[in-house]
């Protein structure tokens, strides 16, 4: 069977992008490893597949992590399926509505192949089964690899784990991050996030995601950092995050729905073949 794809990226946060609507594919997770693999495969972090949706979203995206596993939202990839669902024809005008798990996201695409996606409100009552309902979540204190790390955990679509340091540079994320994975807290993973504050309007972050490692950016990690900021009093209600692959824009407005700003762009498209 082959599968036609288009490869894209946000800030080299790289994705498979399938129209399953028209092409309908279930792959199976040594499929998705396989096509995941930068050496052999494809290569990306992230597999979305946009199908049919009845309800009142345009359509549906399903996220496939590098490692076959399934997430449950992708800020930067939900942006760059806009950008491709237009170029498919699969709804009309700047706007549109995609289901992602539970959620619909809002997307408005913008000038220069920029796109702006209403990523909603981030969820602070996410405690995972081992923590104290009663602490406030975004000063949760974690005994994680050796360490004692200040925590703020928020849901927004995935879990995240937003753990501030002094510098994102030489933070030991792949560490951290992966004995994060492994705590006892977050029995389904978590994606961690290492920010920075650089002043209240700046951060730097750097994000370790579950079923994939670190990565050069992160839509929806920037989101739930910028919202444990917020809920700190550390951060402006509009901020720039600086990423290892780029800058992205994170608004959280007065009803604390947090919007996202990013580039979503086109890199190849291609045929691969699915024999599973």
């Amino acid at each position: 069977m082959e599968i036609h794809f288009c490869k894209m990226h946000s800030l080299r946060n790289d994705f498979m992008l399938v129209n399953a609507v028209d092409e309908p594919v279930q792959p199976t997770d040594a499929a998705v490893r396989r096509w995941a693999d930068r050496r052999s495969g494809i290569g990306f972090d992230q597999l979305l597949l946009l199908e049919a949706c009845n309800g009142e979203a345009d359509f549906s995206m399903r996220v496939f992590n590098s490692d076959g596993s399934e997430a449950k939202q992708c800020g930067n990839g939900v942006r760059c399926a806009a950008r491709f669902a237009e170029r498919e024809r699969m709804f009309q005008g700047r706007t549109l509505r995609v289901a992602v798990d539970e959620r619909v996201v809002m997307l408005e695409l913008l000038d220069d192949g920029m796109v702006r996606a209403d990523m909603g409100v981030a969820e602070f009552n996410a405690c995972g089964p081992a923590l104290s309902a009663a602490e406030k979540p975004e000063s949760c204190t974690l005994q994680v690899a050796g360490r004692s790390l200040h925590v703020g955990i928020v849901l927004l679509g995935n879990l995240h784990a937003v753990v501030e340091t002094e510098d994102a540079g030489t933070c030991p994320v792949a560490e951290i991050g992966l004995s994060l994975q492994e705590c006892e807290h977050f029995p389904d993973g978590v994606n961690a996030e290492f920010m920075q504050v650089e002043n209240a309007g700046n951060v730097r972050l750097r994000v370790y995601e579950r079923g994939v490692g670190e990565t050069p950016a992160c839509g929806s990690g920037a989101c739930a950092a910028v919202a444990v900021g917020r809920r700190r009093g550390l951060l402006d209600d509009r901020v720039c995050v600086s990423l290892p692959g780029g800058v992205l824009d994170v608004e959280q407005a007065p009803d604390e729905r947090l919007k996202l700003t990013g580039p979503a762009v086109f890199s190849y498209d291609g045929v691969v073949l699915c024999d599973e």
